[in-house]
């Protein structure tokens, strides 16, 4: 005599798969599934151009702020104060006004602090990245990832990188150049590349 398989408890049987219950019937819930692992930002060391390199654009700014404040205060002060005689009634023989002219000196000196600002070295845990500033004021990135770093060349607050391919690229000067170094020194170190340490020898 033969005998029929015993029922598993909790199996819900059915006869196709298109009356299969979903999980959402069984359990009443919905089922929601979720990534576990959530990869950190990377870190990132950024630094600037030497005031040295901003200094001619901080300048063209300081004048165009000064020539605002001076159209500013002939055209809300006194009517009888040569501000107002030189700038306000002047402007009415002259064939382009100081408001205009204010602002589109105003708008050149932004451009050309925020073209001077341009320069500089960003460093990540992948690589290094320079930004020159060619003649014209044409920027420039060059980006390296460790891998393709054979050996830094360290002076001080002046890095060269080695390349994979025997060439080398001097990286532009930045306002923080110690800091860069010894920077560049600790990651380079543990990711295994040749530090090469010009000048006078550090304390151990």
């Amino acid at each position: 005599m033969s005998q029929s398989p015993p029922e598993l408890p909790g199996m819900i049987e059915t006869a196709d798969d298109g009356d299969r219950p979903s999980i959402t019937d069984v359990n009443g819930t919905v089922a929601r599934f979720e990534m576990a692992y959530s990869p950190d930002k990377p870190e990132r060391f950024a630094f600037g151009p030497p005031l040295s390199q901003r200094i001619g654009s901080l300048l063209y700014m300081s004048f165009a702020l000064i020539l605002a404040g001076a159209v500013l205060l002939a055209y809300n002060g006194s009517s009888n104060s040569r501000l107002f005689t030189w700038i306000v009634e002047g402007d009415r023989h002259r064939p382009f006004g100081s408001i205009p002219l204010t602002i589109i000196v105003f708008c050149s000196a932004l451009a050309t602090v925020v073209r001077a600002s341009l320069r500089g070295v960003i460093v990540t845990g992948d690589g290094v990245e320079a930004r020159y500033l060619l003649p014209m004021g044409v920027p420039r990135i060059r980006k390296w990832n460790w891998a393709q770093i054979d050996r830094l060349v360290i002076a001080d607050d002046d890095v060269m990188l080695e390349l994979w391919n025997g060439t080398y690229e001097h990286l532009p000067k930045v306002r923080d150049g110690k800091k860069l170094a010894d920077l560049l020194e600790r990651i380079g170190g543990a990711r295994g590349r040749t530090i090469t340490r010009l000048g006078a020898k550090r304390a151990a």
